[in-house]
């Protein structure tokens, strides 16, 4: 087994400050975001918020089977938060940069652009385990603030932060590029997101991408074609 970089067992809240633990500091950023999402939440009320639809929509069917990896992007953000904690803190910073970058965005977007959807079905087409998640689903994820995306926006982030981890495998990269993907798509199949919303991530990203890793990754790689 890899051993850790970083020994946490030495970890103190008083510590945080030093070099092996500052990266950290990082985890405050989602004590904003769920402070602003619950402000979000709570203080836009339904009516105030514009609806979110595209054509598409309406072709895309409803199909429960992808709440499985809309549900796996919460342990997809988890293990690979600890994994960077464990062996790699520059890429762990790099990630929450990322993550914070579009949180910050976004919520900016929500309040000056309320937003909704209102493409959840009646009632299922099915009875199954699958639609009773989904259920649940609904009942705690609501249908305000959703364009952009942020299960779009954080998957890409993770899928770029293990594409530029040396430690990682290539069928490793390869399998969490594809669940990232599929995570993506399944916010349309389980009607949590227009497809607009999926568009809207990619720039938002785009700019998380440059803050995140263009110093440090993209420019050496310019210069370098450059020279």
């Amino acid at each position: 087994m890899k051993k850790p970089v970083v020994d946490y067992r030495t970890f103190r809240l008083s510590k945080i400050n030093q070099p092996e633990f500052r990266h950290l500091l990082f985890l405050l950023g989602w004590v904003g975001y769920f402070a602003l999402y619950f402000l979000t939440e709570n203080l836009i009320p339904h009516s105030r918020c514009y609806p979110v639809h595209s054509k598409l929509d309406d072709i895309i069917p409803f199909c429960e089977i992808f709440v499985i990896p809309y549900v796996g992007w919460y342990l997809l953000i988890v293990g690979s938060l600890l994994y960077f904690a464990l062996y790699n803190p520059d890429n762990f910073k790099n990630m929450m940069k990322f993550i914070i970058v579009t949180q910050v965005v976004a919520m900016a977007i929500y309040i000056i652009f309320p937003n909704r959807q209102d493409l959840r079905p009646a009632e299922f087409p099915r009875d199954n385990i699958f639609t009773d998640i989904v259920g649940l689903l609904y009942t705690f994820d609501t249908s305000t603030c959703v364009c952009p995306s942020l299960h779009v926006a954080y998957s890409i982030g993770i899928a770029s932060t293990w594409l530029k981890e040396r430690s990682a495998s290539k069928w490793g990269k390869v399998l969490i590029t594809v669940f990232c993907f599929l995570v993506c798509i399944s916010v349309a199949f389980v009607k949590q997101h227009s497809v607009v919303d999926i568009y809207a991530a990619i720039p938002v990203c785009l700019l998380a991408e440059w803050i995140a890793f263009g110093k440090n990754y993209w420019l050496p790689r310019i210069k370098a074609k450059k020279g």
